[in-house]
């Protein structure tokens, strides 16, 4: 049996939701080593171990590529709907899987085209891909203002990527963040945001937290990550999570290096240079709020075989 191991991501902020220079979207994260898909695959004749919408999206890969079905085990998951970008790493490790045991070679983004991923984010692409701390340039405005699954804008282009150092703790209550109908529904009542808010996030990206990323500067990247909370579709993204996560958010704030939510929530994380501070953090969360935590390193070369 063949077997692959995924990262998951944080979504660290869109960039451009104004749209007036011909280009929307745009995303800033980070690939994850915890948590990931652990899975396993062999040939079949049919779709097997899948089911709902991953047995559609194997059927679906299946029949682009004109191949026959596939085994799938699932050994280990990623939380969905809480900021970790599951989906993504979902439906491209079984769409990897598939090629593999058929023996059918196809790059990463032509998978993603496959399966309908990165039609608004990128990052999730990119962290299969390659990992590590991710820029992408978003698309043409002519996609309009809506979440990938709503999208079927190709994967934007990677304008940056480089390998992140330090420790994080992710933690999050057990409540789904905004996706489907709802999420999109924010996307409609909040887009166009002011070009200011777009500007502000472009400067902190720019000229703080990928400078500080390049120069080893934990405190200036914590510092930018904080900002981002504050501005942009970021700030609306925090603004509609219940005062748990914002009280969270403070928390990690306050005893990291800086930190953050990821996409809509739950999942907040904050920073640390090292993994003995990474679990004492982990540890006062837990103390604290009681919520599901986690401490990981980046993941800095996407999805492996095992």
């Amino acid at each position: 049996m063949e077997a692959i191991r995924t990262p998951s991501r944080l979504h660290l902020s869109l960039i451009d939701m104004e749209g007036g220079l011909g280009r929307v979207d745009g995303g800033l994260g980070v690939a994850l080593e915890e948590p990931g898909f652990e899975m396993g695959f062999e040939k079949s004749a049919r779709i097997e171990g899948l089911d709902g919408d991953a047995k559609e999206i194997a059927e679906k890969v299946c029949g682009e590529l004109g191949v026959g079905g596939v085994r799938a085990d699932i050994k280990r998951s990623i939380p969905s709907h809480v900021g970790f970008g599951s989906k993504t790493q979902l439906y491209l490790a079984i769409a990897a899987g598939i090629c593999k045991v058929h023996g059918v070679e196809k790059p990463v983004r032509e998978l993603a085209r496959i399966v309908g991923r990165g039609g608004t984010s990128g990052i999730g692409v990119a962290a299969f891909e390659s990992g590590g701390v991710v820029l992408d340039g978003g698309h043409s405005s002519g996609k309009g203002f809506k979440p990938s699954r709503f999208s079927d804008a190709p994967v934007p282009p990677v304008l940056a990527r480089h390998d992140f150092p330090w420790w994080l703790v992710c933690a999050w209550p057990e409540r789904k963040g905004a996706h489907g109908e709802l999420e999109k529904g924010i996307f409609e009542k909040n887009c166009p945001i002011p070009a200011v808010e777009v500007g502000d996030v472009s400067r902190i990206i720019l000229m703080k937290i990928l400078p500080a990323l390049v120069e080893k500067d934990l405190e200036g990247f914590g510092q930018g990550v904080n900002l981002l909370q504050e501005t942009g579709f970021k700030k609306i993204e925090v603004g509609l999570q219940g005062d748990d996560v914002q009280r969270l958010l403070r928390f990690l704030q306050e005893k990291s290096a800086g930190g953050g939510m990821s996409s809509f929530g739950s999942v907040c994380f904050g920073l640390c240079e090292s993994e003995s501070e990474a679990k004492s953090l982990a540890g006062g969360v837990k103390t604290r709020f009681n919520f599901s935590t986690i401490v990981t390193r980046a993941n800095n070369e996407g999805a492996r075989w095992l």
